[in-house]
């Protein structure tokens, strides 16, 4: 029996994407893949790095695919910006909620990984940080990295073009860390390895060794999503009357040739620690 309300020409009708009713009506194909890439690039750059620490990967890896993640969330929120670009120019009023979600992720961490470049670009590409630096406290139970003054920046310049690493990597450490110098405590020299030992374990250090008759304390922190690991020695020594400490620390991180300021950052807080209020000893 013939349908009495069929109407051939609605039949044939196209179909508005855009209408706000009916199941084909409403699928938004492109917003779900923006936002879906834009979800991909953020669990990127959170996998990248775990799966570094792991070791499931090297660290070298994990920052390549941390790098790619940020790019692939920066092309995405240039795509969304264009569709919504678009979609305005047409004047569809179709939902446009999965763009405006891919629009906030893509545009949040792209961000945030600007934020981080331009963080790790503010600091010398250097990894050894001492408040000594005509001599640094040696490390005697953990070893110093064997490339340690290798690739250290600065040959080519014209300031420093003659330099041997060690004096570039003065020179480079004196601009950014002057703040980073020996200090003096009021506390003899037990306390202050007896307090120093504490810090360390609060801070989730794995200490090598920790000899008070020494005043050598050496540890190892481990940073980051990517695990890092960074060797630490602390060189204190007693003044004329044994009633305050001399005090220097050295961080060196095993990999990389930048640390992102990480270990000047680590320096400064222990010894603000250690002290309380830090001074001068020079």
């Amino acid at each position: 029996m013939a349908d009495d309300n069929f109407d051939p020409a609605a039949a044939n009708a196209p179909i508005d994407k855009d209408a706000p009713n009916g199941s084909k009506a409403t699928r938004d194909w492109m917003g779900r893949i923006v936002l879906a890439l834009a979800i991909f690039a953020l669990l990127w750059g959170v996998i990248a790095p775990i799966g570094s620490g792991i070791g499931l990967w090297g660290w070298q890896s994990g920052l390549k695919g941390l790098g790619y993640s940020a790019i692939l969330a920066f092309i995405t929120f240039l795509i969304v910006v264009l569709l919504l670009w678009r979609g305005g120019k047409s004047g569809k009023k179709g939902s446009k909620l999965l763009r405006w979600g891919a629009l906030a992720i893509s545009l949040g961490y792209s961000l945030w990984m600007a934020n981080v470049i331009m963080d790790a670009k503010s600091h010398p590409a250097i990894h050894d940080v001492s408040t000594d630096l005509a001599d640094p406290p040696a490390f005697k139970v953990l070893k110093l990295r064997e490339d340690n003054w290798d690739n250290i920046p600065g040959a080519e310049d014209e300031d420093m073009r003659g330099l041997s690493p060690q004096q570039r990597w003065r020179a480079l450490h004196q601009e950014s860390y002057s703040d980073v110098r020996t200090v003096r405590v009021g506390l003899p020299l037990p306390d202050v390895m007896a307090k120093a030992e504490r810090l360390a374990e609060d801070r989730g250090w794995d200490i090598a060794v920790n000899l008070p008759a020494e005043g050598r304390l050496e540890a190892t922190a481990t940073t980051s999503l990517f695990r890092f690991k960074d060797d630490i020695v602390l060189r204190v020594r007693p003044t004329a009357n044994g009633a305050e400490s001399i005090i220097d620390m050295r961080s060196v991180s095993r990999v990389g040739t930048g640390d992102v300021g990480v270990n000047a950052k680590r320096v400064r807080a222990f010894l603000a620690d250690l002290e309380g209020t830090v001074s001068s000893a020079r």
